[in-house]
């Protein structure tokens, strides 16, 4: 017993200290990811964790627009490659829209058409689009507008909105998903995301050179916001999720300040057929049933290399040419994606558990190349 007694000791005491110094130096968000990320058994965070998060409501339609059924509606099956690769990286959900019909859809690991799953990065794209919404309501000047006109203590920096959409910002930030004292796993899990974000400097030159940094757009959708005077959740459903005919109500994760601080960065929790049709609003220039919910000339600024030493990416978006075709897409953690190719008028999307084992070599990982091959095999078995 007095054993016991004693390692019980050695246990809580060390345990007790170790949760001290993680408040005492402000490191208790390691506490929140731990919780959330390993007590659930994953060890990254996972595409279904909206639950263990506050989140604002982004509200679907009141006329709802379902997608329509091609012709062809699922008469090709998956291709052999396809299926195996579906099966090892864990795809929940992948989708071909042709001629903006559901050409052919499928659903995986228990989960459905409406099943809420995150779109991490995916939400970046979303975050410029509505940065082009407010320059077309005037809230915002243009892309050229310098971010100390929203924030003053960036006055000594040249940074401009349109900076931040490119990815172009100079902002000190170090992108990593792995370790927990990342600036950036401090932005998913710490209670006060606008002083995690204001608590980073301008170090390099802005506007000289494409580098991506999540901390780049959270601090976008932090001018958003106070541009427009209204929550990023009420100011994306206004002008996008309604008007485009969402089905489905969204989620968008907060922190736990009263603030309630969506993060632009991430965390946009939706379906496979809601998340394109910002792929679709893209491939037809802003305008959707003949109304022009952004300005097509933004739009072809956002689908464009800013730099062309870094063609893979515009004003939030990622570009990409594979078999002489040229492909835009909305791209997140684990291997959520909307491809885009307009001249063919379709969009792939596919949601997931987790993406190839190349993560962090080449620009694009394997899968997103495997997604578009097998696809266009579908498409032309039908020829």
């Amino acid at each position: 017993m007095k054993f016991l007694k004693k390692l019980l000791k050695w246990i809580v005491i060390p345990f007790g200290l170790l949760i001290l110094v993680t408040y005492v130096f402000d490191y208790n968000y390691i506490l929140k990811g731990v919780r959330i990320v390993y007590f659930t058994g994953h060890n990254t965070a996972f595409i279904d964790d909206y639950p263990y998060f506050e989140n604002a409501i982004i509200e679907k339609s009141n006329n709802p627009e379902p997608w329509p059924n091609h012709k062809d509606y699922n008469k090709v099956k998956e291709t052999e490659v396809l299926s195996t690769s579906n099966k090892d990286w864990g795809t929940i959900a992948f989708v071909i829209i042709k001629n903006d019909s559901i050409w052919f859809e499928n659903y995986y690991d228990g989960f459905n058409e409406n099943s809420k799953t995150n779109s991490f990065s995916m939400a970046k794209s979303i975050t410029s689009a509505m940065l082009g919404k407010a320059i077309m309501d005037g809230h915002i000047k243009s892309l050229d507008q310098p971010i100390s006109d929203f924030y003053p203590k960036y006055k000594y920096a040249k940074t401009t909105v349109g900076d931040l959409a490119s990815m172009a910002s100079g902002l000190d930030w170090v992108e990593s998903y792995t370790s927990p004292f990342s600036v950036t796993a401090r932005s998913n899990y710490d209670d006060d995301l606008a002083e995690v974000i204001l608590n980073q400097e301008i170090t390099e030159t802005p506007g000289v050179t494409y580098k991506y940094l999540s901390g780049s757009t959270a601090l976008l959708g932090m001018i958003i916001q106070k541009a427009t005077e209204k929550p990023l959740a009420n100011y994306l459903s206004e002008n996008f999720w309604k008007p485009m005919g969402a089905t489905n109500d969204a989620l968008w994760q907060l922190d736990d300040d009263d603030n309630k601080l969506a993060k632009a960065f991430c965390c946009i929790s939706s379906n496979a057929k809601d998340f394109a049709r910002f792929g679709k609003l893209y491939k037809d220039y802003g305008k959707w049933n003949g109304q022009q919910l952004l300005d097509s000339t933004f739009v072809v600024k956002s689908v464009t290399p800013r730099f062309n030493e870094s063609p893979e990416y515009g004003y939030g978006w990622w570009l990409k040419e594979q078999n002489e075709k040229s492909f835009f897409m909305m791209r997140g953690h684990l291997g959520q994606y909307v491809i885009v190719q307009p001249e063919d008028n379709v969009i792939i999307v596919r949601l997931g558990h987790q993406k190839s084992s190349d993560e962090g070599e080449p620009t694009f990982t394997k899968d997103i190349s495997v997604y578009i091959d097998e696809a266009y095999k579908m498409l032309n078995s039908k020829r």
